[in-house]
């Protein structure tokens, strides 16, 4: 009996020792995302629930200022920055820029990231932010256009030198002419479904079939190709130049990509019904950022 004792004993010390082997070759993959523990719930997940804002130590958790806003993702368990990417219709290495993330490894659950370009002088980019979205008094604070300049009183002309009084020039046009010129064409060959309605709709809705063709309206530059936009589904936006941008929105393929020189007349994507009741192209002109109607400056069909 002692015997079979040790034996026992022996086998289970074996057994004991497999395990530890097999379970320090088992392979390990990297965690998605960082969960420090300190997180019952992310934002939202839990309607009627406090929203957690702060971690453990008390301090805020990453981007949770810009919860809830168009074109913020808050990262849930299971979450890595290259499937936020595919969701979002976004690069990943773009992700990581825009938050400025050191290790594209390390996210939190609750942590929100942008996933829409950020509007910067130097970028040259335009965010949704200021193309699409709408914002106080529909969209963006504009300047003012200053009245012409009115003539400058002066003091009579003197009896002894005899010169009349000087007025002023008027002054010259606020805009350059060259950026209102751009011979814009129809984006789309379909019949026109919905007009611009300053309250209601910013565009022109024009119908046809899946796959029809979608054109730039004029030359121009893509500054935006994406589904980061709730209501837009898959959008692009051209930058004309520093007065004009055109966005071309529910299509169901995008055949251009950001930072892409377009030509006037180039196809650049396919009609689709992203995110829309039917299949048509949401087309928008806007001016200095705000929408204005498209009749206006596309040629009578």
């Amino acid at each position: 009996m002692q015997g079979f004792g040790n034996r026992s004993w022996c086998a289970g010390i074996t057994l004991a020792v497999v395990l530890v082997i097999a379970g320090c070759a088992a392979p390990r993959g990297p965690a998605p995302v960082e969960d420090r523990g300190t997180m019952t719930r992310a934002p939202g997940a839990a309607p009627g629930g406090p929203l957690i804002t702060t971690d453990a130590s008390g301090k805020p958790l990453p981007g949770i200022e810009n919860y809830g806003k168009p074109g913020y993702y808050t990262v849930r368990p299971g979450d890595t920055i290259r499937r936020i990417g595919n969701e979002t219709g976004q690069s990943w290495q773009n992700i990581v820029r825009w938050n400025n993330l050191e290790n594209p490894d390390l996210i939190e659950v609750g942590q929100v990231l942008r996933v829409i370009p950020p509007m910067g002088p130097a970028s040259g980019a335009t965010s949704l932010a200021t193309a699409p979205a709408p914002s106080p008094a529909d969209g963006v604070v504009t300047k003012p256009v200053p009245p012409p300049s009115a003539v400058v009183p002066t003091a009579p002309a003197s009896a002894a030198t005899g010169k009349p009084p000087v007025t002023a020039s008027p002054s010259a046009p606020a805009s350059n002419s060259a950026d209102e010129d751009l011979g814009w064409i129809w984006p789309a060959h379909g019949t026109l479904i919905a007009g611009f309605d300053d309250a209601k709709n910013k565009g022109f809705d024009i119908g046809g079939k899946a796959g029809d063709a979608v054109l730039a309206a004029a030359d121009g530059r893509v500054v935006y190709a994406g589904a980061g936009l709730r209501g837009y589904g898959n959008l692009i936006i051209l930058k004309h130049n520093n007065t004009y941008l055109t966005a071309y929105a529910h299509n169901q393929t995008l055949l251009v990509k950001e930072d892409q020189s377009v030509q006037k007349g180039q196809k650049i994507a396919e009609m689709g019904n992203s995110d829309a009741d039917r299949v048509k192209l949401h087309f928008e002109i806007r001016r200095q950022g705000k929408p204005v109607d498209p009749a206006r400056y596309l040629p009578s069909r």
